[in-house]
């Protein structure tokens, strides 16, 4: 069937019809870190090459490393998300491909970036009658349970004026993303109980559009087998008990995967059955852009630190081979390829609103 969106970014009404579309034909999209231009146009090529929608993501330092790390450092974490935005927002069109926008882990402390952003969507809105972002993530899942909903219950009334979503995180996903999180945590809070689910749900539904990061055994980064203990089946009691409360259809909720990187294809397909529609990825990217360079650096390791010679010509010219296009393309190239490969993991093949 040929999709009625052309390209852009996917907002509101259409940010709803997708996740109803990811949950009738059970499946999930991607959900990437970017940090430059180089890796948004790669998550875009991605996308049109396996015909699907997918959902890019910054995070506050990501948002920091486009404005550039000597600009001042607040503003250059709000003025970098937004140019970010615009970025993602041209290139979506380019490539013909329906981009979610959205904003990674924010915590209590960086809550003053998420209001300025705020501030940025809230002007783009008046101007466009769209928010520049599809949802921001509050990440206050440290925090009493009770402090966390009613912080993320009044960021969603703002927020829905725009037709903006929020995600929430309800336990803890293990590890650290970009500064946010902790590597001791207690196993305990690892796993998201089905009640605090339902307060959330109780308190949000009413209120705006809102996604759930539940934890069940996540963890950021790659470990080593058998150290990660993933329970999917978390989600699935989670849903089960708003259904059996308040008589609702089956997987009321949109659901998120953090922690991605390095999961096994089994837990991943559990959790799609489950109601994820959103899986993290970043870690898995950040190692698959690396790794060509390291490659070609190898390759070319007695021409890279000169412009004129090699160990075997000492008059070769070298412009060629220190061009920073060349390996920044070879990075390109397997970051679009693992996100790929991801798409396939996630059942997410030639699949568009």
């Amino acid at each position: 069937m040929t999709s009625e969106f052309k390209g852009g970014v996917i907002t509101g009404k259409n940010y709803i019809k997708l996740l109803e579309k990811c949950r009738n034909e059970k499946y999930a999209l991607p959900a990437v870190n970017v940090i430059s231009t180089s890796t948004v146009n790669a998550a875009c090529e991605a996308a049109a090459k396996v015909g699907s929608d997918i959902i890019i993501q910054v995070s506050n330092g990501g948002a920091q490393f486009f404005a550039g790390k000597g600009a001042d450092s607040f503003q250059a974490k709000v003025q970098g998300a937004v140019s970010f935005a615009i970025h993602a927002r041209r290139m979506a069109k380019l490539y013909g491909v329906g981009v979610v926008l959205h904003t990674d882990h924010a915590n209590r402390k960086l809550l003053p970036w998420i209001d300025a952003l705020l501030d940025e969507g809230e002007a783009y809105y008046k101007q466009h009658g769209e928010p520049l972002f599809t949802s921001h993530m509050l990440d206050l899942s440290e925090e009493p349970l009770e402090e966390n909903i009613a912080t993320c219950k009044a960021y969603l009334e703002r927020m829905a004026k725009i037709d903006m979503s929020l995600e929430i995180e309800l336990g803890i996903t293990g590890g650290e993303e970009d500064g946010v999180g902790s590597d001791v945590v207690d196993d305990a809070r690892l796993y998201t109980q089905p009640e605090d689910v339902l307060y959330a749900y109780e308190q949000l539904e009413p209120v705006g559009h809102f996604t759930v990061a539940a934890s069940f055994g996540n963890v950021h980064g790659v470990y080593k087998p058998g150290n990660v203990k993933l329970r999917p089946i978390i989600l699935k009691n989670s849903q089960q008990h708003i259904v059996e409360v308040h008589s609702v259809r089956e997987n009321p909720l949109s659901l998120v995967f953090h922690g991605g990187s390095g999961s096994s294809k089994k837990d991943i397909r559990d959790s799609i059955d489950y109601g994820v529609f959103k899986m993290n990825i970043d870690t898995d990217t950040q190692f698959a852009f690396t790794r060509p360079i390291y490659d070609y650096v190898m390759k070319y390791k007695d021409r890279l630190y000169r412009q004129i010679g090699s160990d075997e010509d000492p008059e070769v010219l070298n412009k060629k081979v220190i061009d920073p296009r060349k390996w920044l393309r070879a990075g390109e190239e397997l970051f679009r390829d693992r996100l790929v490969e991801a798409f396939e993991d996630l059942k997410g093949i030639g699949k568009r609103i």
